[in-house]
């Protein structure tokens, strides 16, 4: 089983498709040593699923934040870090303008969401976003698909201007 766990990773193009084999075999074990059996599916489907459940997982943790500047230069197009960072700084105040310029022409509702999504760090910011949602009368999941619709015009208007200026 381990090693067709392995082979299942591996087409998915894990890096580590062993760790992934050993990780969903351990869940498995402890959910026998809780349980004693597993009577819903057979072994090998019920196995795969806990794969799944590993490998996507696995792909939540690898998602990166990309800063707006890497996404904004293609590869290649980047100079050398031996520039200096004069450059850079002139790089990010550019996108800086570009950003508060789109903040402005977004309606007026939509920029006091977005401020207000991205005000505070951690819990506060979990806190804001609670608080937020209460007020629009709408649930978490819904505020963060307002939010990220309204950052994908942000992104879209922010790539235009850099890319003029």
């Amino acid at each position: 089983m381990r090693r067709r766990l392995v082979a299942y990773f591996d087409r998915k193009d894990c890096v580590a498709p062993e760790e992934l084999a050993d990780e969903t075999l351990n869940r498995l074990a402890r959910r026998l040593e809780e349980e004693g059996s597993i009577i819903s599916d057979t072994p090998a489907q019920y196995c795969y699923i806990v794969a799944r459940f590993v490998f996507l997982e696995h792909l939540r943790s690898r998602r990166v934040e990309v800063p707006l500047d890497d996404f904004l230069t293609q590869p290649g197009e980047r100079e050398p870090a031996t520039l200096g960072g004069e450059n850079e700084k002139a790089i990010r105040e550019r996108l800086l303008n570009c950003l508060e310029m789109c903040t402005e022409k977004l309606e007026k509702t939509n920029r006091e969401l977005i401020i207000r999504y991205y005000h505070g760090e951690q819990r506060v910011k979990i806190e804001n976003r609670r608080t937020l949602a209460q007020e629009l009368g709408i649930t978490i999941n819904a505020l963060s698909i307002r939010a990220c619709r309204i950052r994908d015009k942000l992104e879209a208007c922010v790539k235009q201007c850099a890319a003029r200026e």
